[in-house]
């Protein structure tokens, strides 16, 4: 079905871009200790939880040290 659009007059178009308020919002209400410490253990808990891995995964990502000793079968003794 076709819809039915309303017309906007240009000008109504144009005003729009310049209108601007004159209410201003209400200030944001202060964070407690609580909410701060909160963030700053989160924050710590992100950060510690980048350097454990960093600690853990490096030296499985170095290059590996090769076998001391390589294993042969018993069929390659005899050859």
């Amino acid at each position: 079905m076709f819809r039915r659009r309303e017309s906007v007059p240009f000008s109504f178009v144009a005003e729009s871009e310049r209108f601007r308020s004159n209410v201003t919002p209400p200030p944001r209400p202060r964070s407690t200790v609580s909410e701060r410490a909160g963030r700053v253990l989160i924050g710590l808990v992100v950060v510690g939880g980048i350097a454990g891995s960093l600690l853990l995964g490096l030296p499985a990502l170095g290059p590996g040290q090769a076998p001391a000793h390589t294993q042969q079968t018993e069929a390659a003794h005899g050859r």
